[in-house]
This record gives structure tokens, C-alpha cells and sequence, in this order.
């Protein structure tokens, strides 16, 4: 038998590494502990500012008459007549995303809530590196990204944010298409059989995409302008597509984000709807 014999300065280092692991670990937990009970703080806040409007509020085909025709065939593909208007949403998913052009591809796990009453939402989106919140509350658009849920590496706000967080809310109604019916904010004009134009008037802004339907009456791709960053407006798509009923209504479980630049597309954001549910004004 050969006996291993370790010196007391080896004994020492062993001590104060695992010591330091230790540390490290629990910081880490008290910065997860932390930023749970801040996301959830976000999401009672996003729920108290909106309305119910399911109550006296509901689709009629009726509503549709006027409307441009591949628009028609929409809302009579996802929606039955009678179908009350949703006020609040909340959805899981999973899916991959990228943090940057050259950026390899990183699986994320979400969870988001919506309002339509006061147009409102919150995503978190969890990784092994990073958490990212974006949210677009109080008539104001944020999104803050966390280096292992502990340190703020990124914190954008202000105009150009507040209308993107906007555009996202808007684009994401495909997943509870009450939002999408026509109203004193939201207008369609015809373009030609299989698109039409999406306008939406809210606090002074004024928000676009040109919507693409294909036979059966899915949207499967809308596309604006959007600020990439604080300099830039791109062209921005939003993809969707695997339609399903999920609770009496027909929506998008996979959607794909990308900015078609000049030297080529770029997608970063690939979503995979696990579970979404109506009418349930808390966190999950």
C-alpha cells in the first residue's frame, strides 16, 4: 500500500479554494434569490396597470367586414366567433439565442407575461451565462441583461427603447390575436392578397408591419423598421409558424427574430412555446 501524503501548504490551498467555491456559490444564489423577487415584483406591477376587458369585450365576424381579405381570413382561421377578448397572457418557452452576429448559439429558457388593455408585457430569458429582462412598463421600455443574474452589463432605456419593447409587444399579439382586431390604436390597409399593413397609434407613436398571410390565413412573417441599436434603424422580421390551439385559440409556437442587414440576415432569437395561458394575472 502506498500512502499519500499531503503537505500542510497543499492542505492549506485545498481549504482556501473550496472555501472560495463556497463563496462564490452563495453569492450566485443570493444574486438568483434576488433578481427572482425583483422579476416578480415587475410582474404584479405589469398586472395592476391594465384592465380586464374579457368581461364585455368579444369577436364577432361582423368585425371583419370592410377588412382586407387575407386579414379576414386570419382572425376566421385563429378565432371562433364568441371568443372573449384576452386581457392578460403568460407563456413559457424554450429556444436558442444569440448575443451577437459572430456569436455562437445558446440555449434560453423564458417566461413572459402580457396586459392589452394598457399595452404592457416582461420577458426573462435565462442562459447559463447571462439573464435578460425586457419589458416594456408604464409606458416605458427597458432591457437589462445580468452576467450570471449578479452584475448589470447591460441597462438601456429611453426613447428609441420605449418604442422598440413597443414593436415587440405588438408583433407578439399573433400569440392572443384579440389584440390584433381592428380599434380606435390599431388599423389594416390592403396591399395585395397575401399582405396587408398593420398601423398602431399609441402615446405619440406611430408603429407599422407589413404582414404576410399565407393560404390558410397564418401570419407567417411581419416585418418593420427598428432601432438595432441607438443609432440605426434596420429592417427587422419576426417569423412564425407550427400553428396549434392552444385554450380555443390557433397561434405560433415557433417564432424566429431576425435584422435583415446589409451583408445578410441576422437571426437571433429562435422561441419554442411550451405553455401559454389566458386570463391569469400573476406570475407562474
Amino acid at each position: 500500500m502506498i500512502d499519500l501524503v499531503i503537505s500542510w501548504p497543499l492542505k492549506m490551498s485545498i481549504i482556501v479554494l473550496l472555501i472560495a467555491a463556497g463563496v462564490i456559490g452563495l453569492i450566485l444564489m443570493v444574486g438568483s434569490i434576488n433578481l427572482s423577487i425583483q422579476f416578480k415584483k415587475e410582474v404584479k406591477e405589469l398586472f395592476a396597470q391594465s384592465k380586464p376587458i374579457s368581461a364585455n369585450q368579444v369577436f364577432s365576424y361582423e368585425q371583419l367586414n370592410g377588412l382586407p381579405e387575407p386579414v379576414q381570413r386570419y382572425f376566421k382561421h385563429v378565432l371562433k366567433e364568441g371568443q372573449p377578448y384576452v386581457s392578460y397572457i403568460r407563456l413559457t418557452h424554450d429556444g436558442q439565442f444569440k448575443t451577437g452576429q459572430d456569436k455562437d448559439w445558446l440555449s434560453i429558457d423564458g417566461e413572459q407575461y402580457f396586459t392589452t388593455e394598457k399595452p404592457g408585457f416582461i420577458w426573462k430569458g435565462t442562459t447559463t451565462m447571462f439573464t435578460a429582462r425586457d419589458k416594456y412598463i408604464s409606458d416605458k421600455g427597458r432591457l437589462v441583461v445580468s452576467l450570471l443574474s449578479l452584475i448589470n452589463v447591460v441597462d438601456a432605456q429611453g426613447e428609441k427603447y420605449n418604442e422598440g419593447e413597443l414593436q415587440r409587444w405588438l408583433s407578439e399579439g399573433v400569440w392572443f390575436p384579440t389584440n390584433l382586431l381592428p380599434s380606435e390604436r390599431l388599423q389594416w390597409s390592403a396591399m395585395d392578397a397575401q399582405t396587408a399593413k398593420l398601423t398602431f397609434n399609441y402615446q405619440g407613436l406611430s408603429l407599422f408591419y407589413i404582414v404576410s398571410f399565407n393560404k390558410l390565413g397564418e401570419i407567417t412573417q411581419m416585418e418593420t423598421k427598428r432601432y438595432m441599436n441607438e443609432e440605426k434603424l434596420e429592417t427587422w422580421i419576426g417569423k412564425m409558424n407550427d400553428y396549434q390551439e392552444l385554450n380555443g385559440i390557433r397561434v405560433p409556437t415557433n417564432i424566429e427574430a431576425l435584422y435583415r442587414l446589409e451583408k445578410g440576415d441576422y437571426p437571433y432569437a429562435k422561441f419554442k412555446v411550451k405553455k401559454i395561458e389566458y386570463g391569469q394575472p400573476e406570475k407562474f
